[in-house]
């Protein structure tokens, strides 16, 4: 019972950034803008986040401080989408590959490392905070789309665009409204794992997660509920991968330990091979505002 339990609030605490960086995408893309730069983001949020906490000694700076960069990252990404008109899928990449980069090159000046941030004292650190904020949040989304009219200038963004236009809303400002928030939410997910998770920043630390984030949202098609129990489930998969390591099999003997730590995006393309097929994605997701 207790292995259960143990295994449950790992799986909820690793599952928490994914659910952030699975709601900014939602966002961005149930407005009609692609988002693969949620790997991108959340690198520059846990960095931020990381940097600051340490600066300040309190993790709460941490979490917003990366929230709101993460934020700045994303309107350069929707000023190249929506303003410069670039192929979303190119702009996104390009944004991943420059928070890959700018990290080091910052740590290498303020702590002369390029690697990571020194280790967070415990006080700096969360406990359990982001899993609470992160389920206030899912159901203030589904609250928001469903019931609130700006929530549904978002989802006719990504529907209905020239409908939305009709009606007098404009569809660049709601576009531009859904990335920041976006980024908002993404550089929370990558804060999580900076000052919840972990106790610094490392390089590269979000190891593919906001593109198991995009894999979650396409689960759940593109709704807030469904998104956020299909990143419990990938939450899950990080969790038994970690204490399977050091498995031994019959026959077999010790199983390497990189098998059993490529299980989490094992079950990521599985899940996609197996339901992409079936989701639906926002009819106007990658097109451009309406002229």
């Amino acid at each position: 019972m207790n292995d259960v339990l143990d295994l449950s609030m790992a799986s909820a605490r690793l599952a928490t950034p994914l659910i952030f960086a699975a709601l900014g995408g939602l966002l961005s893309e149930r407005a009609g803008v692609i988002n693969i730069a949620l790997e991108g983001l959340m690198i520059v949020g846990a960095f931020v986040a990381a940097v600051s906490a340490h600066a300040s000694g309190s993790p709460w700076v941490g979490f917003l401080s990366g929230a709101l960069a993460a934020t700045i990252a994303a309107a350069v990404y929707a000023f190249a989408a929506l303003e410069c008109e670039a192929n979303q899928i190119v702009a996104g990449t390009g944004l991943n590959m420059l928070a890959m980069g700018i990290p080091p090159f910052v740590a290498k000046i303020l702590y002369d490392v390029t690697g990571s941030t020194p280790a967070l004292e415990l006080s700096q650190r969360f406990r359990f905070e982001p899993m609470v904020i992160v389920v206030v949040a899912v159901a203030c989304v589904v609250f928001w789309l469903k019931r609130m009219r700006s929530g549904l200038w978002v989802s006719f963004a990504g529907e209905h665009p020239e409908a939305l236009q009709a009606a007098g809303v404009s569809v660049r400002a709601v576009r531009w409204a859904a990335v920041l928030g976006s980024g908002f939410f993404a550089g929370m997910g990558g804060a999580c794992l900076s000052v919840f998770l972990s106790s610094s920043y490392s390089r590269n630390m979000s190891a593919g997660r906001g593109f198991i984030a995009l894999a979650a949202l396409i689960l759940g098609k593109w709704r807030p509920l469904p998104a956020a129990l299909a990143c419990l489930l990938f939450g899950l998969t990080d969790a038994a991968q970690i204490r399977l390591q050091g498995l031994e099999l019959p026959l077999i003997g010790a199983v390497p330990v990189q098998f059993v730590q490529v299980l989490p995006y094992l079950v990521t393309l599985v899940v996609l091979a197996g339901f992409v097929g079936e989701a639906r994605a926002p009819r106007a997701l990658g097109e451009p505002v309406p002229g």
